[in-house]
């Protein structure tokens, strides 16, 4: 006998079984009194599953992952054999409009979780989502990119300790999986405190669309619904090529000049490994960077010009 499935209870509104629709995530108001407003895509099956959660810029100039659930919004793969499908592709609307990081408060919006009612307006974004969105997901794929021109190879993140975690990401099959702790008031942290299943995904850069990260995301997130059970996709299992790097360190510019990349992304190095060169415009002089230890470049800062301490390569061991 077949269970009947309930519709789907979403921000004051239902979602009746094989239904879909779009609503609003009311924020809080301007002082023109216009309100601030998240669209939000809601896809329900007739059979009962897990409801996931594609989110997608936190920060609003990560562009990349908006381009990712668009394309899953846009194709129909939102829609469940089982389950639920919510999307936010836009969740950082402030951020997304101005191509800005950070919301007008200036404050990053993956530090103030879980927020408070009247607190500043990260605090009220934060808040909101954590009482009318989170308690109805049971997993969290969250969309990131590298910030400024630090680009990010295609990985994701998640505490080796906790084992769902770790399972999840290798399915989602990103070439790197790496160690990274929770942080206090962060989304991840925030929810996993509620015994949410999180991915979180990093690839490309700020302010810009990268089709071979878009895809790389596209097929990550069709490999974990394949696993739910949520719908089925013919895309292939990439979990014997992971790399799974249990730490890494950035490497920081010596000097302020124009940098000279030597290596791709991506690539694995070995200790001595010329990565970069630093020179000033005169020919006056050029300093090497090398590498101080064996392991993955996973990030790579692609601005011509840099300052002395700059992060300029993420090296995963």
């Amino acid at each position: 006998m077949r269970t009947k499935v309930e519709p789907f209870s979403i921000l004051g509104q239902q979602v009746q079984p094989g239904k879909g629709g779009r609503f609003t995530l009311e924020i809080a108001k301007l002082h023109t009194n216009t309100p601030i407003q998240v669209p939000v895509v809601v896809q329900h099956a007739k059979k009962k599953g897990p409801v996931l959660l594609l989110i997608a810029a936190l920060h609003g100039d990560e562009i990349n992952g908006t381009e990712i659930v668009r394309q899953f919004i846009k194709n129909g793969w939102n829609k469940p054999d089982k389950g639920t499908v919510i999307c936010i592709p836009v969740f950082n609307i402030f951020g997304f409009l101005n191509l800005s990081r950070e919301l007008p408060d200036k404050r990053d919006l993956n530090r103030v979780f879980p927020g408070t009612k009247n607190g500043s307006l990260a605090s009220q974004f934060a808040y909101h989502f954590m009482t009318e969105i989170a308690p109805l997901v049971d997993i969290v794929i969250d969309l990131h990119t590298g910030s400024v021109q630090r680009n990010n190879f295609p990985q994701t993140r998640c505490d080796f300790k906790h084992e769902r975690s770790m399972e999840l990401c290798k399915t989602f099959g990103s070439p790197f999986i790496l160690n990274s702790s929770l942080i206090s008031k962060t989304i991840r942290a925030t929810m996993q405190k509620m015994g949410k299943d999180y991915i979180l995904f990093e690839g490309g850069k700020a302010n810009r669309i990268d089709d071979f990260i878009v895809q790389h995301g596209i097929d990550g997130i069709k490999r974990v619904m394949n696993y739910l059970g949520i719908r089925k996709f013919p895309v292939e299992s990439h979990v014997e090529n992971i790399i799974e790097l249990t730490e890494s360190q950035w490497l920081r510019s010596p000097n302020s000049g124009v940098l000279n990349l030597k290596v791709k992304n991506g690539i694995r190095i070995e200790r001595g490994t010329l990565l970069a060169t630093v020179s000033d415009p005169y020919g006056n002089f050029e300093r090497a960077v090398k590498s101080p230890r064996g392991g993955f470049v996973i990030c790579v800062n692609e601005s011509p010009l840099v300052n002395k301490g700059d992060a300029l390569f993420h090296i995963g061991k």
